[in-house]
């Protein structure tokens, strides 16, 4: 069990590292996308999701935040940014709704014991699952991470980061994700973003060794 002590140096730094957060956003932003914190809840580390009206919520995961460099914290929170700014926040759509239906279902008739209601109950639970993970792994949701990564990257260097730091830092910050990240496909989206990060970097290179 966590000590006063820890608990409340903690929530020192959310409240700080929110303050923070919320200054780095492009004055366009400010007004209508928040910072908050969402220890252990969701997401597993940071994401952006919309709150309802026109407002965005970028939450973080303070406790795994805290031990990441402040400049890997930068580029992360600048992806989720450019997320925004290109429209790509992430939508739920039916999928959802049916998903909990389903198990709601399955478990009403698994009570009741019928088994045809129940079948069906667990075929709108796979086909919802499948939609969502679908989803998750289309060509599309790729290319819109791969792009929010490069616009962290003009934020940062618009921030006074060089080229290659902001490319360090955001190939550092990916591979500890990746680190704590088991097998699935969360894993395969950060290596393609990995590899699509160093393709960039590399080119950024040549580029001005020319």
């Amino acid at each position: 069990m966590p000590s006063p002590t820890s608990s409340s140096l903690r929530n020192t730094f959310a409240r700080t590292e929110i303050r923070r957060l919320q200054d780095l956003l492009p004055p366009e932003l400010q007004a209508w996308v928040k910072v908050l914190n969402a220890d252990g809840v969701r997401p597993p580390l940071i994401a952006c999701e919309e709150a309802g009206g026109d407002e965005v919520v970028i939450l973080v995961d303070m406790v795994r935040w805290e031990r990441m460099a402040e400049d890997q914290r930068n580029l992360l929170y600048w992806h989720e940014v450019a997320r925004i700014q290109n429209d790509a926040v992430p939508k739920d759509g039916w999928e959802v709704a049916a998903l909990a239906i389903g198990l709601g279902g399955a478990v009403g008739e698994l009570w009741v014991q019928n088994g045809l209601l129940f079948v069906l109950a667990l075929g709108i639970c796979g086909v919802a699952g499948f939609q969502l993970w679908r989803k998750g792994t289309s060509k599309k949701d790729i290319r819109n991470l791969i792009e929010a990564d490069q616009g962290a990257i003009r934020l940062a260097v618009r921030n006074g980061y060089p080229l290659p730091a902001a490319y360090k830092s955001l190939g550092s910050a990916l591979k500890i994700m990746l680190s704590d990240t088991s097998k699935g496909r969360s894993r395969t989206l950060i290596e393609k973003r990995l590899d699509s990060l160093r393709s960039e970097a590399n080119k950024a290179r040549r580029n001005y060794e020319n």
